[in-house]
């Protein structure tokens, strides 16, 4: 199995309040719902203050604020409609953490998949950041005569352990549990 962790340059700050809003305008919600994150987005500004100085005040288009209340779910909206082009695989979302998982079978798809999420993430004014992407390779020890390691991805860092929402994931730990899994 292969896990592709991507990585897309300043997820939160790229989003465009008009693709995320129609996107959300196809979810079953309530007007007020709607007119409610409508207005929120709606002439959004910011300023900064640093040292006694403030600066002027500008609009915000792109961008969700990360650490707001609807800022990781509005992200999870617009991310809804990426999906792999081979059947098996899998994309595993969390806000703007975004895992490709690929079984042994369809090891040779991971550039086409990786394709896929480029283009759907030039469509969304994101930038898919292959150097700050990492691809770990899993396999089953018991297997080890028909094993057939993959190429590395070109400009993706293969590595040997991988963190996914906190929790690390290593070579030697998917080993062990492979091994003291009861058989049937």
């Amino acid at each position: 199995m292969v896990i592709v962790a991507l990585d897309f340059s300043k997820a939160f700050d790229t989003v465009r309040h008009s693709s995320v809003m129609a996107k959300v305008a196809q979810l079953d919600l309530p007007d007020n719902i709607y007119n409610w994150l409508a207005n929120h987005l709606h002439e959004h500004s910011h300023c900064t203050r640093y040292h006694g100085h403030t600066s002027d005040m500008h609009e915000v288009n792109p961008s969700i604020i990360q650490g707001s209340g609807v800022g990781p779910i509005l992200y999870v909206v617009n991310g809804a409609d990426l999906h792999v082009v081979k059947p098996g695989n899998y994309l595993v979302k969390y806000a703007d953490d975004t895992y490709l998982v690929i079984p042994a079978c369809n090891v040779d798809t991971r550039d086409i998949e990786i394709a896929n999420v480029d283009t759907w993430s030039q469509a969304n004014n994101l930038k898919l950041n292959l150097a700050k992407s990492a691809e770990i390779v899993y396999r089953d020890h018991r297997k080890r005569l028909c094993f057939r390691q993959p190429p590395p991805l070109d400009g993706v860092m293969r590595v040997t352990s991988l963190k996914v929402l906190g929790v690390t994931f290593t070579h030697s730990q998917w080993r062990q549990n492979l091994v003291h899994t009861p058989q049937s």
